[in-house]
């Protein structure tokens, strides 16, 4: 037996959210010409008519307003205007990782001063640090060591003076792994 798909929506366009020309259902706008100069309170019909007489369209901007603010304005330049101002702000986000480091109990000073110093590398990047320890086998019977380790790699980053180190998940048992999260402040 074959299975059905959904088939993917398409996503909504800025458009269905203003409503433009002929799909304006209120009768008074307060009307913004195409020189952004308040007309004041207008009808609608006689709005439209002043945007036909320029060649563009009528948008309302805010329709939630009393009575909805409408502009004349070229409605595809618009659309353009506001899908890369979105686009823009989307890239100024900050996303923030969350970067792993495993340690063990057996860890030696190199291959932990090297986990330190790349620690300190994915805060700086301002990225949230996952510090996990797994514990294997006999190792499970010395769960005091596991904290010992945890908490002695967590105090060689603090002691950083450049990193402000907050602690957001503080350290945890999940089945024979342990582990803390820490961030940047």
């Amino acid at each position: 037996m074959r299975k059905k798909f959904k088939k993917a929506k398409p996503k909504e366009d800025q458009s269905k959210n203003f409503p433009a020309n002929k799909q304006i259902r209120a009768k008074i706008v307060f009307l913004i010409d195409e020189n952004q100069e308040k007309a004041g309170e207008v009808q609608t019909s006689e709005a439209l008519a002043k945007a036909e007489g320029v060649g563009l369209d009528l948008v309302e901007v805010s329709p939630k307003t009393t009575p909805p603010v409408a502009k004349i304005l070229d409605l595809g330049k618009w659309k353009y205007e506001m899908k890369k101002k979105a686009h823009k702000q989307k890239l100024q986000q900050k996303k923030m990782e969350t970067k792993g480091i495993r340690l063990s109990i057996r860890i030696s000073k190199h291959d932990f001063d090297v986990r330190v110093n790349q620690a300190i590398k994915f805060l700086k990047q301002g990225n949230k640090l996952k510090i996990e320890l797994t514990l294997k086998g006999r190792e499970r019977q010395r769960p005091e060591k596991a904290k010992e380790i945890i908490n002695s790699f967590v105090e060689s980053i603090q002691d950083i003076r450049e990193l402000d180190i907050k602690i957001e998940q503080p350290l945890t048992k999940q089945g024979s792994k342990y582990i803390i999260v820490l961030l940047k402040q």
